[in-house]
């Protein structure tokens, strides 16, 4: 998988999921972090590392971001020819750090 497949595929899961569970934590995060809590926009303006390099931004060096909870599907493969035959067989939780716009920058091509 390329860095760019791995960014499009960070972003596809940020904006498609129905999930409002880390909405709170989202947003007392950022709020501690002195963001006004209607510049707050999760799925809008506040992105994973990946996502934000998909959109075409970078964090900023030394931005402290937001850990929140998701889920990331488990599959198994075939030992012999590699292929996953049984497809997705569940869920894990992993943490993992959202950051606001307002810590990135636009990347110059």
């Amino acid at each position: 998988m390329t860095q760019t497949d791995t960014n499009d595929a960070a972003l596809s899961r940020a904006t498609s999921s129905l999930s409002l569970t880390n909405y709170p934590t989202i947003f007392e995060g950022f709020v501690a972090k002195g963001i006004n809590p209607d510049d707050i926009l999760p799925r809008e303006n506040v992105f994973t590392y990946h996502a934000w390099r998909a959109l075409g931004r970078q964090v900023r060096k030394g931005e402290h971001g937001v850990q929140v909870l998701t889920w990331v599907p488990m599959t198994r493969k075939d030992a012999v020819s590699d292929e996953n035959p049984n497809g997705t067989i569940g869920r894990k939780p992993r943490s993992t750090t959202v950051f606001h716009v307002t810590q990135t920058d636009r990347i110059v091509t």
